[in-house]
């Protein structure tokens, strides 16, 4: 009886997924071609005058980072620790 009842679920298991393939190829995509072969713009370009000004220059900093010497021996202690 339970081998009957479990070839039962596999079967709707196998034919839902048949069903849900069969779907899945009707749901494809559409494709859109926008054709902008006839269209012609005419126009002038547009700059704009006066003077450039260009921007200051960064100040130069040090760094913020400060490297440590002495971590080593302070890993190593704490690894003792444990």
């Amino acid at each position: 009886m339970q081998k009957l009842m479990c070839s039962t679920a596999a079967l709707l298991i196998v034919l839902c997924a048949a069903v849900r393939v069969a779907n899945a190829d009707d749901k494809q995509p559409k494709t859109k071609v926008y054709d902008f072969s006839g269209d012609t713009i005419e126009g002038d370009l547009i700059k704009p005058e006066g003077t450039t000004v260009d921007a200051r220059d960064f100040a130069k900093h040090s760094s913020l980072i400060r490297i440590r010497t002495n971590f080593i021996p302070e890993i190593i202690k704490s690894a003792e620790d444990l």
